[in-house]
């Protein structure tokens, strides 16, 4: 059974982001306010919470790469945990200039790089945690071929991925659970759950959020 498309919105497009950060770039510069953690952040530091508490992962050498890195504030909240290997993309070329300025006025050492993840990325090498909040749902929502991009978005992610031992980490507002498992199963196995808040509406219990750890097959 294949997962049902939604709907087409501005929020898959590259010029609403070009656009929104080029607001968040202004409002930084002129009030220090680095802009929205998408999802909010406590959804952010659920992640991190859980990654913290993977004693597996060594802070100093694990490669961490944050699709759509937005701000990169999820990656200044690791860099700030002690983790030191961090890099962050986004193919709007606006994000990655305030990202950059937020990790220069932290003194914060961040790579950062603008790449379409709907396209190969052949430079970008391969890594011990892939971390994507909300970047699959944006690509989801792509006016143009949603379908079709969500699987090319998901082979980038496949080969970013080191190994099997590589975990994949993605909070999505707009797929449950069982929708991610399944639209992910021919190269992704579910390894773990990141608890998020429930709730209870007809009798069915639901999250706003949900948060899935995959390893490579």
């Amino acid at each position: 059974m294949e997962d049902a498309e939604l709907d087409g919105s501005e929020l898959g497009t590259k010029e609403y982001w070009e656009s929104s950060y080029t607001r968040e770039i202004g409002n930084y510069k002129s009030h220090g306010d680095v802009g929205e953690i998408w999802f909010d952040e406590d959804s952010q530091q659920r992640v991190v919470d859980w990654l913290l508490k993977q004693e597996q992962i060594d802070k100093q050498t694990a490669r961490v790469l944050d699709l759509g890195c937005g701000n990169g504030m999820f990656l200044v909240a690791l860099a700030n945990e002690g983790y030191a290997q961090l890099t962050g993309v986004d193919y709007s070329p606006k994000a990655i200039e305030l990202a950059k300025s937020i990790a220069k006025d932290h003194d914060l050492t961040i790579s950062y790089n603008v790449a379409d993840l709907t396209l190969p990325q052949t430079d970008l090498g391969s890594y011990k945690v892939v971390h994507d909040k909300g970047t699959y749902d944006a690509v989801s929502l792509c006016p143009d071929n949603a379908k079709e991009k969500r699987s090319l978005y998901l082979s980038t992610v496949e080969h970013l991925l080191h190994d099997s031992d590589s975990l994949f980490i993605i909070t999505s507002c707009n797929w449950t659970e069982d929708e991610l498992v399944q639209s992910f199963a021919d190269k992704f196995i579910k390894h773990q759950t990141i608890p998020t808040p429930t709730f209870k509406f007809g009798g069915k219990v639901g999250s706003v959020v949900t948060s899935v750890v995959f390893r490579k097959l």
